[in-house]
């Protein structure tokens, strides 16, 4: 006889369904009155919107305020709200636009697929778009490049405004520097920060460097203006800044097409303002202190918009440390056997951080001499064979296997305007719609991942396949070494990893590391 099991039934209310779980997300472009009312009246508006749904349950609300929309990464609340989803505390996410919620067509799309993907969707209020429940990506995708575009033409719009304040020389400074405050739209001299910048000019102009003045200034224990400590580079910032002789030059930097920040070299114009405010430092104090860094700089090799070292030694920026991954930087000893020494960065700051000492520069000229020679000496049976397999890493099987990748992701094109049209005549229910779509969608995006990743590794073989047989043509003619020679270091070498006083290595541009001892 068959035994029959009995499941009970489930007592459990049927008619109470889990609630969803719903976030809101807003954002004011500006820090002023105005947009901060607006910012309040959009918390209170999704409280009681979110609230009012007796199948939603409040799940919290994300707002930034002050922050430019036009990049993602600007905005840390919505970056927030997105790690809150990952851990599944988001189920719907409501916001007034999508404006509102990314000014960047790329940003948009990136963020729908990434809710999508962790089945949390979008409701944007004013174009009446569920992710959920949308027909394709196509609306979402016009409608994001429409708010891009208007972001673009705001921002002209703001850049024309700012230039024509910059032009008749009504441009406000909201955010003074050191030693000056904003009264009423004017910069009014701070006396006592004002003190501390006629210390800085004047142990300039008595020769002492940036780097003393600022441990000078952390011991006395003088705070920045933001409330932190005193670098270097801020005081070479304070010392180069032409507000404090009273004249003011405006643009000094501009914002890309792309909205990134660069430093004005002349790619547009400048407009000088002078007796702009009342001054600190007089107009020769201020010459001759940029006199004296700029001498600093021409004794130390650097040179300005440029690399910070440029060529100035071999070494320079190349050699890292094995256990911290700091920099080294080069230090001259004024007694010893070892007069010229690389050392960690980090050592150098906090002893207790990086236990790693200095290393003989001479130690590490030696070291290179030592495995070029062996380079030169066995490069039949190092280099050859590594030729021989970076050509086999590169075949056809690799280029057949991009081609696949795109004829795979043709045909997820196709399948996709097939599923368009059925679902256009009628033929095809939403629902089925969109899981069929969405499973096309994913299945594109991998394909696209792996020949990315494909394409990439493709990529660093042919540069490495270059470089090995650079080296190899090189070892195959040159004569053994007799000392260090800095061009040749430069050329070959990546960077110099230090894994400890007695062992380094040499990661070449080739791809490959090679250890050496190091003998002191």
């Amino acid at each position: 006889m068959k035994k029959v099991t009995k499941i009970a039934q489930n007592k459990t209310n049927l008619t109470e369904q889990t609630k969803l779980r719903v976030a809101a997300y807003c954002r004011v472009s500006t820090d002023s009155d105005e947009q901060l009312e607006s910012l309040d009246a959009q918390i209170k508006h999704y409280e009681s919107y979110v609230n009012a749904n007796p199948e939603w349950e409040f799940a919290g609300l994300y707002y930034d305020e002050g922050i430019s929309g036009t990049k993602k990464e600007k905005r840390p609340e919505l970056l927030r709200m997105i790690a809150d989803c990952e851990d599944r505390k988001i189920d719907l996410i409501v916001t007034k636009s999508i404006s509102r919620f990314a000014r960047n067509t790329t940003d948009c799309l990136e963020l729908v697929r990434k809710l999508l993907d962790l089945d949390v969707f979008i409701f944007f209020e004013k174009e009446n778009i569920n992710t959920g429940s949308m027909e394709s990506e196509l609306m979402l995708s016009i409608l994001s490049g429409l708010a891009e575009s208007e972001s673009v033409s705001i921002s002209e719009n703001n850049k024309w405004s700012i230039k024509r304040r910059f032009q008749n020389g009504t441009y406000k400074i909201s955010y003074p520097p050191y030693g000056y405050d904003n009264v009423d739209g004017e910069m009014v001299i701070n006396k006592s920060q004002a003190k501390i910048v006629r210390f800085i000019f004047a142990e300039i102009l008595s020769g002492k460097g940036t780097h003393k003045i600022a441990n000078e200034l952390n011991r006395r224990k003088v705070p920045t203006k933001k409330g932190g400590r005193w670098t270097s580079t801020t005081i070479r910032g304070m010392v180069s800044n032409e507000k404090y002789t009273g004249d003011v030059i405006f643009q000094k930097t501009y914002t890309d097409e792309y909205f990134n920040r660069h430093n004005n070299n002349g790619e547009k114009d400048q407009y000088l303002i002078r007796n702009h405010h009342e001054p600190i430092i007089s107009h020769e104090d201020f010459e001759t202190a940029q006199d004296i860094i700029d001498q600093r700089a021409k004794e130390k090799g650097l040179e300005k918009q440029n690399t910070k070292y440029q060529n100035r030694y071999s070494f320079s920026g190349k050699i890292t440390c094995g256990q911290c991954g700091g920099t080294f930087k080069r230090r001259s000893h004024s007694s010893g056997r070892h007069r010229i020494a690389w050392c960690c960065s980090t050592h150098i700051a906090n002893i207790k951080k990086c236990s790693m000492k200095y290393v003989p520069e001479s130690a590490i000229e030696y070291a290179f001499v030592t495995m070029m020679n062996k380079l030169i000496f066995g490069h039949a049976v190092v280099l050859k064979p590594l030729l021989v397999s970076l050509r086999g890493m590169s075949s056809d099987e690799t280029l057949e296997n991009i081609r696949a990748l795109d004829k795979k992701l043709e045909e997820n094109t196709e399948q996709r305007n097939v599923l368009v049209g059925l679902m256009t005549k009628g033929y095809l229910e939403p629902a089925v719609y969109n899981k069929s779509n969405n499973e096309l969608l994913q299945e594109a995006e991998r394909l696209r991942r792996q020949k990315e990743s494909i394409t990439r590794f493709l990529n660093n073989d042919f540069q490495n396949l270059s470089e090995v047989s650079a080296l190899l043509q090189y070892a195959t003619k040159a004569s053994m070494l007799t000392g260090f020679d800095g061009e040749l270091f430069k050329r070959y070498v990546e960077k110099v990893l230090v894994y400890s006083r007695e062992e380094i290595g040499f990661e070449l541009k080739c791809g490959i590391t090679l250890k050496e001892r190091l003998v002191r």
